[in-house]
């Protein structure tokens, strides 16, 4: 059975790649191949920039050749990868002999700067930079842009509505009145905060050799300051942090951060989606009708939210794994153990999920119609949250027990209304002024701020 997406055992390559296929760019095996050659030969460039000794005459115009290799990146190539490790039985030399093999078709590249090549490193320099760098283009340039596009839609929902009056509802039951626009613009600070917060997330690399200690860089020239000048490649050529002390792998502390960061978003989106929802089923909101489409197989009339819903099942996955990464690849015996790497490769799962979320719920964001005449409806008929407006007002005025004297007349299964309110009112020893300031609140008008 060849691969596509109707044979694709995950949902994110089957059903939904119309909606991840970008992520190919970043978490593949193709990509991560294209990551790990552009570490190489990024490294290898700045050996020749610092320079070493073997390196100093090295013609400078043949960098940007090397750099084509990466940048030129074929799926084929990927495939010459793949081909040449099953003889390495090991990935990441087979990278290195593909870069080799590469060289050698470049005119006036010297035999003897081959072998400057992976030059003192461990495959763990290279994954360890290659993830990392990944991630960090994946947030970028997919992952938060979308989220830019959510909070933008949201923005735009809480300015449309930012005057419509609705009735809150705390504990499942009416509260004091709130406006539509300010609950929307909830969402928007939520997500501008947690985003801001993961963007200012550092994001770190293990660069220092077998064991972190940068041994066979210091055996061969000891008279450089290798640690100085990881910082610097690590920063420079790749855009990242080098975690300063490290085993063989990386400490991902960091990383976890970042997926800790990314689950905070998702739990906030989690919390719309089941709102937008809840409103739907309150007739706050009617849903746009698309021609042909079908609500239930056996319900004529159904309209469902069924993008939120899809939308919140997807998070639930995408945070359930972000959480066990956090928690996972921190964690190894000694100076290492290899379950990171299995792990590893699955950094573009999560991520394929929120990108199937988020765009369901900009999908139902967009066919929402406000139903104002139903905001209204449930206004009208709950004069009881005036009672709070109203006993504050009481207490400024010094009255006796107000929040006394407004519970015993709301608490009851007497349903409160207009009328009931006002003549409540007009039976209070204040003066005509405090009367009428308190006959003028309605639950329409009383908003805050």
């Amino acid at each position: 059975m060849e691969l596509d997406a109707l044979t694709a055992i995950s949902p994110i390559d089957g059903r939904y790649r119309n909606k991840t296929a970008q992520l190919a760019d970043y978490f593949s095996e193709y990509a991560l191949i294209r990551y790990r050659v552009r570490v190489e030969i990024e490294y290898f460039i700045t050996l020749c920039e610092l320079p070493l000794p073997q390196l100093a005459d090295f013609s400078h115009h043949l960098f940007e050749p090397l750099r084509d290799i990466y940048r030129n990146f074929t799926e084929a190539d990927a495939a010459r990868v793949k081909e040449i490790e099953k003889t390495t039985n090991h990935d990441v030399k087979a990278v290195e002999y593909f870069i080799k093999d590469k060289i050698d078709a470049l005119a006036g590249f010297p035999a003897e700067a081959k072998e400057f090549i992976h030059f003192g490193l461990t495959s763990q320099d290279i994954n360890n930079t290659s993830v990392p760098l990944s991630i960090k283009e994946a947030l970028e340039q997919v992952y938060c842009p979308l989220v830019e596009e959510l909070i933008e839609q949201l923005h735009d929902y809480a300015e449309q509505w930012k005057h419509i009056p609705m009735l809150a509802k705390t504990h499942g039951q009416p509260a004091s009145p709130t406006r539509l626009g300010k609950e929307v613009m909830v969402y928007v600070y939520r997500l501008e905060e947690q985003l801001r917060s993961l963007k200012d997330t550092p994001i770190t690399a293990k660069f220092g050799g077998a064991t972190g200690n940068y041994n066979a860089h210091h055996v061969a020239y000891p008279q450089y300051d290798w640690r100085d000048f990881g910082n610097q490649f690590v920063s420079e050529k790749l855009g990242l942090e080098r975690e300063q002390w490290t085993t063989q792998i990386s400490n991902y502390d960091w990383l976890g951060a970042i997926f800790d960061a990314m689950r905070r978003i998702n739990t906030i989106i989690i919390d719309l989606d089941r709102d937008f929802w809840m409103y739907i089923s309150m007739e706050y909101f009617k849903q746009k009708i698309k021609a042909g489409e079908v609500g239930s197989s056996a319900m004529p009339h159904k309209v469902n939210p069924i993008d939120f819903e899809n939308s919140e099942g997807n998070l639930g996955i995408a945070n359930a794994v972000l959480q066990f990464l956090a928690q996972k690849l921190p964690v190894s015996r000694l100076q290492r153990d290899l379950t990171d790497s299995t792990v590893l490769r699955n950094v573009g799962v999560p991520m394929g999920h929120v990108l199937i979320a988020v765009q369901s719920t900009l999908k139902g964001l967009r066919k929402l119609i406000l139903n104002e005449e139903k905001l209204q409806e449930d206004l009208d008929n709950t004069w009881a949250v005036v009672a709070e407006a109203i006993q504050t007002i009481l207490r400024r005025e010094a009255y006796p027990h107000p929040y006394e004297a407004l519970k015993a007349l709301t608490r009851t299964n007497q349903k409160m209304t207009k009328e009931t309110i006002h003549a409540f009112i007009q039976q209070l020893e204040v003066s005509d002024e405090v009367k009428e300031e308190l006959m003028a609140i309605t639950p329409m008008n009383y908003t805050g701020m």
